[in-house]
């Protein structure tokens, strides 16, 4: 006997599909509204996700990326120091051939430590923005190979190349040079200390002092001295521009030039952060993924390489 569709249909109810037909598929159940998670804990999680990843961010570009970012300006700047030693137009003083400050991150000389493998290109200015590019010579300080007082280099011991990790290593007796628009000179070392106590000297002889942080890697809870007496004959001194500088030009200090470029950068940041978690719930992942990342990633390491002038300049 033929049965009619209807007939099937009033037989088995309305709602109910025939068991044939539903036997394997899964059952849904549906989540009641009171137990379902807020949409605004949903939404500190996405931003909690973002904050790591931009913390994460900061620690690469200290540990990573501001090596890459050391190595590059070393390269850079030797070509600029070998240009300008060859043209003869290299600064010996504070100020230029024009009586205008030497502008940071000029290059300088060139620092060679066989005992430690360092061959490095020693620019003007130790803030955190010129230890980054290499040594830095603090301004206020005679130039290597001139006499009166000691010249002051500070180098990072761990981010930016960590070019004076290892200037404990150094002993009394071992000798290095330094290379300036002035000539090649040579130091002996006579002693490490971590006090201002500054060794005696006389009036006519020279000296340099390397800086660097003390303590591990990127956690220094003071400051190492490595002083060096000049072997070499001195060279005359230009006279004394001026003989303070800013306090970010100091042992451990930080440079606050770009706090302001840092917070629109935070401020656009943020903006990003909002605008991806927003996508995430209304556009597709991949679509997410291929427009905010970058920008997000290329945000974040503007913000980090700001946020690493904050820090410490010798760290």
């Amino acid at each position: 006997m033929t049965t009619t569709f209807q007939e099937s249909r009033s037989r088995w109810g309305r709602n109910n599909p025939l068991p044939g037909l539903t036997r394997n598929l899964p059952r849904v159940t549906r989540i009641p509204e009171s137990e379902r998670r807020p949409s605004a804990l949903v939404d500190a999680s996405y931003g909690l996700t973002v904050l790591a990843l931009v913390l994460f961010t900061l620690l690469l570009n200290l540990t990573v990326i501001s090596q890459i970012q050391h190595f590059t300006a070393q390269h850079r700047l030797y070509g600029e120091l070998r240009r300008s030693l060859a043209e003869g137009s290299t600064p010996i003083g504070q100020l230029d051939d024009k009586n205008n400050p030497i502008k940071p991150g000029t290059p300088i000389a060139l620092l060679k430590i066989p005992e430690l493998g360092i061959s490095e290109v020693v620019v003007e200015g130790s803030a955190s923005r010129q230890t980054k590019l290499g040594v830095g010579h603090q301004p206020n300080t005679p130039f290597p190979g001139q006499g009166g007082s000691p010249a002051v280099l500070f180098g990072r011991k761990a981010a930016y190349g960590g070019v004076f990790a290892n200037l404990d290593r150094l002993r009394a007796g071992q000798e290095f040079t330094v290379l300036t628009g002035q000539g090649k000179f040579t130091y002996r070392v006579i002693g490490q200390r971590t006090g201002e106590k500054v060794p005696a000297m006389t009036p006519t002889s020279g000296r340099l002092t390397l800086v660097t942080a003390k303590g591990a890697a990127f956690m220094p809870h003071g400051v190492l001295q490595v002083d060096a007496d000049l072997v070499s004959k001195t060279v005359p001194r230009p006279p004394i521009a001026y003989s303070r500088v800013d306090a970010n030009q100091g042992a451990l200090g930080s440079d606050h030039s770009r706090m302001f470029s840092l917070s629109w950068l935070l401020e656009l940041l943020v903006l990003m952060a909002v605008g991806s978690v927003w996508a995430w719930k209304r556009w597709s992942h991949p679509a997410m993924w291929v427009v905010f990342v970058p920008v997000l990633a290329a945000t974040g390491l503007a913000c980090a390489d700001r946020v690493c002038d904050l820090l410490p300049n010798l760290m």
